[in-house]
């Protein structure tokens, strides 16, 4: 007698995979499999290797031979099985990349750097994206592997709850109830992973650390010319090595390495330098703290900025460079902070920052800013700590009176920050590691003149934040200032970890709206950096009757553009507004010396000055262009 199995068996029988079939769902799929991986994989990777390791991943998941493998079919409604197989291959390499490694164990081919693809010379990453996406990357970076792999699957696949569990358990994850919990519901998330920040097919190039790679190569030439020279002294006949090898001779030292080495010749500036000197910058920081006498430190921070060791942490803002000091450093710090020793010297170029454990070397971190070109108000302070989401500052010898203020409440009175008798700060919340914007606190600095705001964007040397037109910025004290900016603040994350110097906000205009629905600013924010390069500039556009603390809407952004500078102080940009009525417009606006304002595209429109507010549907896309009085053109912010 034949037993017939129940209809529910026949569906949760495993379906043999063949390697065509795989093939062809891995090819017809390619962008959403690297997308899933990219997604799933840690943060810490990096972008880059992210990127690279999600390709990998993605070209590993094939079966290795004809009918070799066998995939569940993950719900009726996806009859692919070779989709399914190909999904739970990638998850579950990506997976395997979040582990640690064990000493006593072999590491999985998935947390090794991938040998395939590479790329020479290039860091690859996707397009940035606004502070939404900002949010979603955090909030996705601070769930586990699982729990990662599970939002990912019900916000990009649209799998059910029973579906992923299922999914986490074939792959073998230990307890896929509590990942599925732990992810929560994406929400408006579930939209927001099909964003160009998280596609690994769209990739944006820069070169790799040149100064680093340089040194590398010349060290590979080195060490290949090393390698000749001591095969042919082997190969001679007698004692080949000599007295002292393949060392150079005494006299061949360079005086400048040995100085940049040396604790003693360490520079360190006076006291009261500041008060007589022509410059009023960081060369003319005394050097302070409890331990600029420990030359046992001096020397272990200087041996690591020289040669930093596979177990250091190094990191650089954009556009610094990481190698050693040209000669002897100035000494800007030397002291306890929270449960660190740490060190800041500058070189004229740049600001290095060493800081060990209080209790022994393991763990050190070294951390380089450009900070050349500074002046009295970009060197009012330096980041000298930073624990459990807290940042503390080094204020300059000038400073006379320093206190937080929340940029999200304009009306609200400045918070005393006490100081010790270095100038180090007590510890304040730092707005670059939240994860969310419900306050942004800055550090408001007094000296002689009028309080100065600077702010965290998880660098070494905070940004300056300014308020005015590009030619005249100036610090941000009136009350128009403070509420313009407290609607800006939240934007801020997308120029963090960029080198930024100084933030200015610039109101450019102000328009009436139609049908009575009130007055709107336009604002341009424009992020310089201390490299004069990649600078970062949006166009806000701020509707009445919203919060406070509510941000403006990004009308348009670009990158390395003199918008809204000093080389190009005019600004034109719009957006497609829908009234309270339920009419829909086209509104733009430009800087006052713009004569007139044209839309064309989905609707033709002119009009004279430098406002326009224009009738048309939803969805219009329309293209702007602007004239000056002599007929200059002047395009929109794109």
């Amino acid at each position: 007698m034949l037993n017939v199995a129940p209809p529910q068996d026949i569906l949760s029988r495993p379906t043999p995979i063949g390697i065509e079939q795989a093939e062809a769902a891995l090819v017809e799929h390619y962008p959403r499999l690297t997308r899933l991986a990219y997604l799933v994989l840690p943060p810490s990777l990096g972008r880059n290797r992210r990127v690279l390791t999600a390709h990998a991943l993605v070209q590993r998941s094939l079966p290795r031979k004809h009918g070799g493998g066998e995939a569940a079919i993950p719900a009726p409604r996806r009859g692919d099985p070779g989709y399914g197989f190909v999904r739970r291959q990638v998850v579950r390499q990506a997976l395997e990349a979040g582990l640690p490694l064990r000493r006593r164990a072999w590491p999985k081919r998935a947390q090794l750097p991938p040998v395939l693809p590479q790329v020479w010379g290039l860091r690859l990453f996707p397009r940035s994206g606004g502070a939404d996406e900002l949010a979603l990357d955090q909030r996705l970076s601070a769930l586990s592997g699982p729990a990662r792999a599970a939002f990912v699957l019900r916000g990009l696949d649209k799998l059910s709850d029973a579906e992923v569990r299922r999914e986490l358990d074939a792959v073998g994850v230990e307890d896929p109830e509590q990942a599925v919990k732990e992810a929560g519901d994406p929400g408006d998330g579930a939209a927001l992973l099909q964003a160009a920040e998280f596609d690994p097919c769209s990739l944006q190039a820069r070169p790799t650390d040149l100064m680093r790679r340089r040194q590398h190569l010349r060290a590979a030439l080195v060490a290949a010319a090393a390698l000749v020279v001591c095969g042919t002294l082997l190969g001679l006949p007698g004692d080949g090595w000599g007295r002292d090898g393949a060392a150079a001779p005494p006299y061949a030292r360079n005086p400048a390495a040995e100085a940049a080495l040396d604790p003693a010749r360490v520079v360190r500036v006076d006291a009261a330098a500041w008060r007589t000197s022509a410059r009023t910058d960081f060369s003319v920081w005394p050097a302070r703290g409890s331990l600029t006498g420990d030359t046992a430190l001096l020397r272990r921070a200087l041996a690591v900025w020289a040669r930093p060791g596979r177990s250091v942490q190094v990191s650089a803002t954009p556009g610094t460079p990481s190698g050693p000091p040209m000669g002897a450093p100035q000494l800007l710090y030397a002291g306890r902070v929270d449960r660190a020793s740490v060190v800041l010297f500058y070189d004229g170029l740049r600001v290095a920052r060493y800081a060990e454990p209080v209790d022994g070397t393991s763990g050190a971190a070294l951390d380089f800013a450009r900070v050349d070109g500074a002046d009295a108000a970009s060197a009012g302070a330096l980041v000298v700590g930073r624990t459990d989401g807290n940042v503390r500052y080094l204020t300059a010898p000038w400073v006379r009176e320093a206190a937080v203020r929340d940029l999200l409440d304009p009306a609200a009175a400045p918070r005393p920050l006490p100081r010790d008798s270095d100038g180090v700060t007590g510890p304040l919340v730092s707005p670059a590691q939240a994860r969310d914007c419900t306050s942004w606190d800055v550090l408001q600095l007094r000296d002689d003149s009028a309080g100065r705001l600077l702010t965290d964007l998880g660098e070494l040397a905070p940004a300056r934040l300014t308020w005015g037109p590009p030619d005249a910025p100036r610090d941000i004290t009136g009350t128009a200032a403070r509420e313009a900016w407290a609607r800006t603040a939240c934007l801020l994350p997308t120029v963090r970890s960029r080198g930024v110097r100084a933030v200015n906000a610039w109101q450019f205009a102000r328009q009436q709206l139609p049908e009575a629905n009130g007055t709107a600013a336009w604002l341009c924010t424009r992020a310089d950096t201390w490299s004069g390069t990649d600078s970062r500039v949006l166009a806000q556009f701020q509707a009445p009757g919203a919060g406070k603390a509510t941000a403006g809407a990004v009308a348009a952004r670009a990158e390395n553009s003199a918008a809204c500078g000093t080389h190009e102080p005019r600004v034109l940009a719009g957006v497609l507004w829908k009234s309270r009525g339920g009419h829909w417009y086209v509104l733009a606006a430009g800087s006052e010396d713009l004569a007139k304002v044209t839309v064309s595209g989905g609707v033709d429109a002119s009009e004279r000055g430098h406002l326009l507010a224009v009738r048309t549907q939803e969805g219009a896309r329309a293209q702007l262009d602007g004239r000056l009085t002599d007929g200059t053109r002047v395009a929109a912010l794109r």
